[in-house]
């Protein structure tokens, strides 16, 4: 079966999608250390023992990625943005990390594309990990201001903010199926996991509408 684009509604839009982890290059511009770099390097955790610390090396290939987004004749590009570049230690802004993201949502509106940015897609500061990751209620409160912080940066040019990728993910397959970071199996872990993401996913939305957003998605 062949389709053009007129066999879809106007307006539909036409797009790719990535996540930080899996494509920047953990190891390049300041970007702390996350629990899947600490899950990844664990014996068994990953096939080929493969690891986000060069990826698809994005963080310096971002201009010619977009670029092959623009030739494929895409209108939008989902994004996530990495909770341990923006905030190695977890709670400290970076500069070189927010500038990184400043600068890829420019590139986007350059080449006509529409950014669509997801805050969290998995990789959680190695420092708030320690302390029990979404097993710690505080860290929902630290995930707000995170979301709070990337937002001033990029809040103003994106067309949608989701706020979790996949949070039945970052629950179930990371604490009770122990798949994903941080490879818990724990039930008591999974529940705790699941509220305090529902939390933090309320308390984040509460303070982007605060701030004045009204593209949140």
């Amino acid at each position: 079966m062949t389709l053009s684009r007129f066999d879809f509604p106007p307006g539909f839009l036409f797009g790719a999608a990535t996540a930080a982890y899996q494509i920047e290059g953990s190891a390049f511009g300041g970007c702390g250390p996350s629990h899947w770099d600490t899950f990844s390097a664990t014996p068994g955790n990953a096939v080929r023992a493969e690891n986000g610390a060069r990826a698809c090396d994005h963080f310096h290939q971002w201009p010619a990625d977009l670029d092959l987004l623009k030739k494929a004749n895409m209108d939008a590009y989902r994004f996530s943005t990495s909770w341990a570049r923006v905030m190695p230690d977890g709670v400290t802004p970076s500069m070189e990390g927010l500038d990184f993201y400043d600068s890829l949502v420019d590139g986007m509106l350059e080449r006509g594309l529409k950014p669509f940015q997801t805050l969290y897609h998995w990789e959680m500061p190695s420092a708030l990990a320690d302390l029990g990751g979404w097993t710690n209620r505080d860290n929902c409160h630290r995930f707000a201001d995170f979301a709070e912080t990337i937002t001033r940066t990029l809040g103003d040019r994106v067309a949608s903010i989701a706020t979790i990728n996949e949070p039945w993910c970052v629950a179930w397959l990371s604490h009770f199926m122990g798949i994903h970071a941080p490879g818990l199996r724990d039930i008591r872990a999974a529940a705790r996991a699941m509220h305090h993401i529902l939390l933090a996913h309320g308390l984040a939305v509460e303070r982007l509408r605060q701030m004045g957003q009204d593209n949140l998605g």
